[in-house]
């Protein structure tokens, strides 16, 4: 029995990906450790990568391994997808951040984070720069007498 055609092409499902989301082969060569020369084949067609090398593609583009194929969705990524459908790029590549770096956050430092957020986003209108560099220095006066008062204490 004739072997029968993948109905996936792997290579253009991650370049699509990798160019949605803003990031050059140098980039996933740089988080993976892949050859760039190599991930030039897997996305021109020339070379098929193992499921360990699709995990590390995926973990470099901040995806799921099932994304790289089509009908694997759950009605939970069909409402992942919705929101972040309703989002910008900027707003889902700084979530893509705040989600790579808070994996080493503990519980504590995450709430934090989330507070910090809250209280600058109630007091600080995105389009009132200078406020913010008010704030700015506010909060550095109120760190130095906080640190005077410290040092009084000693």
């Amino acid at each position: 029995m004739p072997k029968e055609k993948p109905r996936v092409n792997i290579g253009e499902v991650i370049k699509t990906y990798r160019s949605q989301r803003g990031l050059s082969q140098g980039d996933i060569e740089r988080r993976t450790g892949l050859l760039r020369c190599y991930l030039s084949r897997v996305e021109n067609g020339h070379t098929v990568p193992s499921l360990e090398t699709l995990a590390k593609i995926a973990e470099a583009m901040d995806i799921s391994l099932a994304d790289f194929f089509p009908g694997t969705e759950t009605p939970r990524d069909r409402e992942t997808q919705k929101m972040l459908g309703e989002l910008s790029q900027d707003e889902i590549r700084f979530l893509g951040e705040i989600k790579r770096f808070s994996t080493t956050l503990s519980d504590g430092d995450k709430r934090l984070v989330l507070a910090m957020i809250r209280k600058m986003a109630t007091l600080v209108p995105p389009r009132v720069q200078a406020t913010r560099s008010a704030l700015a220095a506010e909060e550095t006066s109120y760190w130095q007498l906080k640190s005077a008062s410290y040092s009084a204490r000693e």
